[in-house]
């Protein structure tokens, strides 16, 4: 007997859990307060491209949750102020599909 068959024996031993995906806390308490649709565009930040996430109506504490949510999702960097999200680099299309799988309403900008 070897390790695989040690290991799928174990495997059948344990409960088995269903997947499931939970929403995030952001989304379903903002989604309530967001009226309007978040403007996700493309800026130029020392000639360097940034995406900007603005018009997002909530908390501070929410706004930095978000934004760090997207900011792991797109593996950059970035800050968050004043009602306004910058990450680093173009992921105007990757954050809008985010935000919308999120349950927020999105207004594209400078798109293609």
């Amino acid at each position: 007997m070897d390790w695989r068959d040690k290991l799928n024996g174990v495997k059948s031993e344990l409960p088995q859990v269903e997947e499931t995906v939970v929403e995030s806390n952001i989304a379903s308490a903002t989604k309530k307060l967001q009226k309007e649709p978040l403007r996700v565009e493309l800026d130029k930040r020392n000639g360097k491209p940034a995406t900007l996430v603005t018009e997002y109506q909530g908390s501070d504490d929410e706004l930095k949750e978000l934004a760090k949510t997207l900011k792991v999702k797109c593996g950059a960097g970035g800050s968050s102020r004043d009602g306004e999200i910058l990450v680093q680099g173009d992921f105007r299309v990757k954050i809008a599909e985010l935000l919308l799988g999120m349950g927020f309403k999105v207004k594209r900008i400078n798109f293609k």
